[in-house]
């Protein structure tokens, strides 16, 4: 990614503003910025969301080849912004001004006009298999531009990565945030009848796009989780007649078994954030407990030993604490433990049972699963338990994964006699949206950024 100058310096901006969340949300643009006396910025305050308008024109094609791709960059990038519920773009038709050449001056006027606060410009360029991509990002009304333009070279096959990038550049230069459309999701493609369902692992951009199938479906696979680094699977796959944890170099494609026990069952992995060790549960005798297995030696420690059900571990990220659910004291809850001395304690206390709880990779709220009176909810919590706040309600809402940036929850959702399906939904619990996939889905895992 390579900086273009500007011809404004007094305009660069790095950060605009802290993103602050809590249980009601309001993003607005400041009373100075409305009146042309600071740079646009997104601030959430409590109150009603208003999406901060903006426009995107088509990318300015700077050869004959960069026309294929100069309206579908555009929208790639609009897309990833309005389904923030941040921003809202105003359509091409309600256009004044016209954006021929990227490094002509801005008319400004024609942008106000049409009460646009943002103005994303680009250009694409193509030789042969090799493309270039640069863009702009303005303040309408101060009339300013926000940071330095930017360009980025690739191959045309990774054209859509490229517009994710865009698209975390400017999600960043208005929030002070760092974005999450660079990423990938990893999830269960399900198919066939219920009595004869067919589970394959899955990848695909977390836009829904570029889906390609991990497992040939000939054993039920579920519980897929990236590792830190983007480049490795675990999966629990009933291939062996048993479920059993397997390890996936997502590259290659080449998998191997791990945490292997006879007579046990072992599923519910998860990688630690070093990735250099592998939590999981273990099976047997009635009981089921937590262990952890370091992948270069096959050392394995067991870190809970009680005759309950303790499942479903999720490390903090700083890894010195694993958040975990457990039936130990006769209906499943959550319990955080740390990792050196085996201290535990519970943190969910309110009515109903919590289950699935993933730490966010901030390291300030975990994610949560919770049923009550016939109703299951995607919840968040501090990591102490305090502060409950349940985002979703419906039939069957289940598994939470959190986005890169800890802004975004993705689950799976299931309606009465309806097939599974994946949806997002932000922190604040608003912008409720359904992810596109395939056919039926579930079991979602972000992946990191990119590299």
């Amino acid at each position: 990614m390579t900086a273009l100058t500007t011809k404004h310096p007094r305009a660069l901006i790095t950060a605009l503003a802290a993103f602050v969340l809590s249980a009601a949300t309001l993003m607005t643009t400041s009373a100075a910025q409305a009146q042309g006396g600071s740079p646009l910025r997104i601030e959430i305050t409590e109150g009603v969301i208003e999406p901060v308008p903006y426009a995107i024109p088509d990318f300015v094609p700077e050869n004959a080849a960069g026309q294929q791709y100069a309206a579908s960059l555009a929208r790639v990038v609009a897309n990833n912004l309005s389904g923030t519920g941040l921003l809202r773009e105003i359509p091409a038709d309600a256009h004044i001004g016209r954006i021929a050449s990227f490094d002509s001056p801005v008319q400004f006027s024609d942008w106000r006009a049409i009460n646009a606060q943002a103005l994303i410009t680009g250009a694409v360029l193509v030789n042969g298999p090799n493309i270039t991509v640069k863009f702009r990002l303005f303040d309408v009304v101060s009339g300013q531009q926000l940071g330095d333009g930017l360009q980025l070279d690739g191959r045309t096959d990774n054209w859509r990565r490229m517009a994710h990038r865009v698209s975390d550049a400017v999600y960043t230069r208005l929030t002070g945030e760092s974005g999450y459309f660079d990423s990938r999701v990893v999830f269960i493609a399900e198919s066939g009848t219920r009595e004869n369902r067919r589970k394959q692992v899955a990848i695909m951009d977390q836009d829904g796009e570029n889906v390609q199938f991990i497992t040939d479906g000939s054993a039920l696979a579920f519980a897929p989780r990236f590792s830190p680094s983007g480049d490795r699977l675990l999966f629990t796959s009933y291939e062996s007649g048993f479920p059993r944890i397997y390890l996936m170099d997502v590259a290659t494609r080449s998998r191997q078994m791990i945490g292997d026990q006879p007579g046990t069952m072992t599923f519910a992995p998860r990688f630690a954030p070093d990735g250099q060790s592998v939590i999981y549960s273990l099976s047997v005798g009635g009981s089921t407990n937590l262990f952890l297995l370091n992948l270069a030696s096959g050392q394995r420690f067991q870190l809970t030993n009680t005759s309950a059900i303790d499942t479903a571990p999720s490390f903090s990220p700083d890894g010195q604490s694993v958040v975990f659910e457990s039936d130990r004291e006769g209906t499943s809850q959550l319990y955080v433990m740390n990792i050196s001395t085996g201290d535990t304690r519970r943190i969910s206390f309110g009515q109903g049972r919590y289950s699935t709880p993933v730490w966010s990779p901030r390291g300030d709220l975990i994610a949560f699963t919770k049923s009550n009176a016939g109703r299951f909810h995607i919840g968040v919590m501090r990591v102490d338990g305090s502060n409950e706040r349940l985002l979703t309600s419906s039939y069957l809402d289940e598994g939470p994964t959190w986005a890169p940036n800890g802004r975004v929850i993705m689950f799976t959702r299931e309606q009465a006699g309806g097939d599974p399906a994946l949806f997002s939904v932000d922190i604040s619990g608003r912008n409720l949206r359904r992810v596109p996939t395939p056919g039926a889905a579930s079991d979602p895992s972000w992946s990191p950024l990119m590299p």
